[in-house]
């Protein structure tokens, strides 16, 4: 082996190697900043979603947990922007077409099974899967904060990805024990 081989993978980092990590970085942020306008989107169009699922809920136990959740999504949307606040960043303005998506297929699913039994269970259906989006974004971000050394913003998206797991797991435990039992039973 030769000496300048060696040299060089134990040289430090190049001015070109330096710029190229501080471009990775930047451009980084600049994703995480893009993901979490779109999350902001998400959760506002949910706001507005929430209201009319509760209301359109049969099961008691069910409209309980779309009210419930619709305060969380009140606080989380506070929360994020609580977060940009501390990072002295602003959120942008974008639409989440993902979200807007989702929702217009649970408008669907609405009219739909609106006279249906089995509506609780559609509804369950609609709202697992904007949960499960948001999982994977709130994960996503999580992710991001963390390799972007941003910990004040990880704790604060940590606990919203904390409320809506549990937003899940207490649809799949609403349509166990109440929807698809229900639905089943009226047939």
């Amino acid at each position: 082996m030769n000496k300048s081989a060696n040299r060089s993978t134990t040289a430090k980092p190049s001015k070109a190697q330096s710029s190229e990590n501080r471009t990775a970085s930047t451009a980084l942020h600049e994703l995480f900043l893009d993901e979490l306008a779109d999350v902001y989107n998400a959760e506002k169009q949910l706001l507005k979603a929430l209201p009319k699922m509760a209301k359109a809920a049969n099961s008691d136990e069910l409209r309980q947990a779309f009210e419930s959740h619709l305060q969380e999504t009140e606080g989380q949307v506070g929360r994020i922007e609580e977060l940009a606040q501390k990072m002295d960043e602003s959120i942008k303005e974008k639409k989440c077409k993902a979200m807007e998506g989702l929702l217009k297929e649970g408008e669907e699913i609405l009219e739909e099974n609106e006279d249906s039994p089995a509506l609780d269970a559609a509804l369950i259906a609609a709202a697992q899967k904007v949960e499960h989006y948001e999982i994977a974004s709130y994960g996503t971000l999580c992710a991001w904060a963390k390799l972007l050394g941003h910990q004040d913003a990880l704790e604060l998206l940590q606990e919203t990805m904390d409320e809506e797991e549990a937003a899940d797991k207490k649809l799949t435990t609403i349509a166990e024990t109440v929807a698809n039992v229900e639905a089943q039973e009226q047939e």
